[in-house]
């Protein structure tokens, strides 16, 4: 494979393309509701047409308006059709050769579209996700030939710097610092990891761009692994993601095939090969000490740091760690350059954040958009707001880590610095919104019962003291509690969050100290100054954490 192969294969894909596409949705959450079938229609009514010279029915990866699945988008009329049934076929077929049609549509240059900019997400529902070609024909793999004919890897390692694109995994850890520490560390063998291990409740970004753009992530990889001097790669995903996983294998089936992985990538003197590791879903996995373990085939329970992994990671060896997100922005970054992307967020924020935009909000689904982007734009303009004439009373960002935003902040820009100030954090791109029906105790009794159920049980302080949290806070809802065991709760928060070993235990406490500090009157209203009497009369029920997630 040399540059001319993967321009011929560019044209000849692009030459080959027809007059009109039906992009039919083919991620996971489309497919729930019966996209397969609806593709399959879709082949037929346009052959029932005769069409098949004229239009190409392509599954594509997610479409990111979830909620109104399964989609379908014909270009060039930009029709974008909404909870399509297999029935529906004919009559779209029929609407492109400028015919009547009453399936539902919706504006695709609607808020939830237009406030969004594409960088990690530029492929997703554009290309076939199954085809390396359709990647090719999207300017894929460009960026790794440049970077391997034209740079020497401490130039790599400079443009990220440059770019000041941090990890999208949670700590948001410049990636350039990260690759140079592990470019520097001397070792014979060196690795690459992709840590897919995306357990967050309402997280779905990194399943989403593994099933809509899996190749953009092996060429992020690749490029890295030539940055830091690293010849194998593992991506670690969860077995709960079966699709992900398939599409994974097939991609890197066809880049080997193609000479894009493996021995000589482009004739060059680089050689790169890349690995699956599935995950058993353990929460604690999405550490990266836990996770290199559980690569190692051992118990997923993570060690004191230091070392850090850019020093001895892997078997001893310097390996550098990164998520899905952060790797998928690499090649963008490489072809456009880092000043480019620099001068997309904030000042210390650079770049976009994947969402995964959830909970009791009209429009749910995946949203891209540029750091220090206000919640309001995101919640009001771009989900809607909350349905059936409720409220937003908070904005949940960051999973079981991160900390509950009340309304009154919703002017807040999504940035780090930002969320941190509120006692959240971004996360890898959880945002759960809750209405004014939502009991914030409960929520903060929800996340804690997760990180109970996830500890690895290693530390004292995260294994027992998640127990004795959850056991307060169901304490309080059961109005059983009284002040000095609030006392008693927060007196745990600040303990757990300053001893247990790991991120998991360290910001376990984060969603009660965020409800806490923002919803105070709603846990002293179910506090009882005594235990001497039975509880108030007309105590009203509580709605679960589920309710809003």
């Amino acid at each position: 494979m040399i540059l001319n192969d993967l321009i011929e294969i560019k044209n000849a894909e692009l030459a080959g393309r027809k007059k009109i596409t039906l992009r039919c949705c083919m991620a996971a959450g489309c497919l729930s509701c019966g996209a397969k079938g609806v593709k399959q229609q879709l082949d037929k009514a346009v052959a029932d047409a005769g069409l098949q010279d004229q239009v190409e029915v392509r599954g594509v990866g997610c479409m990111k308006l979830c909620c109104e699945g399964p989609l379908v988008q014909a270009d060039p009329q930009n029709s974008l059709y909404i909870k399509v049934t297999p029935e529906n076929a004919p009559s779209i077929v029929a609407a492109i050769q400028g015919g009547q049609t009453s399936v539902a549509q919706t504006d695709p240059d609607a808020a939830f579209f237009k406030r969004q900019l594409f960088i990690v997400l530029a492929n997703s529902g554009v290309v076939d996700p199954e085809r390396i070609e359709s990647y090719i024909a999207a300017d894929g793999y460009q960026a790794l030939h440049e970077v391997l004919n034209e740079m020497a890897p401490k130039n790599v390692v400079e443009s990220m710097v440059q770019s000041g694109l941090r990890g999208r995994g949670g700590a948001g850890f410049p990636t350039g610092l990260k690759w140079g520490t592990v470019a520097k560390s001397p070792g014979a063998k060196k690795y690459v990891i992709c840590n897919a291990d995306e357990g967050d409740p309402g997280a779905f970004m990194d399943r989403s761009v593994l099933e809509s753009d899996p190749h953009s992530v092996l060429e992020g990889m690749a490029i890295a692994a030539y940055a830091v001097g690293a010849d194998q790669g593992f991506i670690y995903v969860r077995a709960e993601y079966p699709l992900a996983i398939s599409r994974l294998q097939l991609a890197i089936k066809q880049a080997k095939q193609m000479g894009l992985l493996g021995a000589g990538i482009f004739e060059s003197p680089f050689s790169f090969n890349v690995d699956l590791r599935i995950g058993a879903g353990a929460f604690v996995c999405g550490e990266e000490t836990a996770l290199m373990a559980s690569v190692e085939g051992k118990r997923g329970t993570p060690r004191p740091r230091p070392p850090f992994p850019a020093e001895s990671g892997l078997w001893g060896s310097p390996t550098l760690i990164n998520n899905v997100e952060t790797f998928a922005n690499v090649p963008p970054i490489m072809r456009r350059g880092p000043e480019w992307f620099a001068g997309i967020g904030t000042e210390k924020s650079k770049g976009t954040k994947v969402f995964a935009l959830a909970g009791k909000i009209k429009n749910t689904g995946l949203i891209e958009v540029p750091m220090g982007t206000p919640l309001s734009v995101i919640v009001q303009d771009m989900g809607g707001g909350a349905p059936d004439g409720g409220q937003i009373k908070a904005v949940q960002t960051g999973g079981p880590s991160g900390g509950c935003i009340p309304a009154e902040h919703l002017d807040t820009p999504v940035d780090y610095e930002s969320l941190g100030k509120l006692g959240s954090i971004m996360g890898s791109g959880g945002m759960i919104v809750m209405d004014d029906q939502t009991n914030m105790v409960e929520i903060a009794r929800f996340f804690m019962e997760f990180c109970m159920d996830e500890s690895c049980g290693k530390c004292i302080p995260c294994r027992t003291g998640t127990v004795q949290m959850h056991h307060l806070l169901d304490k309080i809802i059961q109005r059983q509690a009284t002040p000095a065991d609030m006392a008693r709760l927060e007196e745990l928060c600040d303990m757990v969050k300053s001893t247990s070993l790991c991120g998991l235990g360290q910001t376990a406490p984060n969603p009660t100290l965020s409800t806490l500090r923002f919803f105070r009157h709603e846990y002293e209203q179910l506090l009882r100054p005594d235990l001497s009497g039975p509880p108030p009369n007309g105590a009203s029920e509580t709605r679960s954490a589920s309710a809003a997630s």
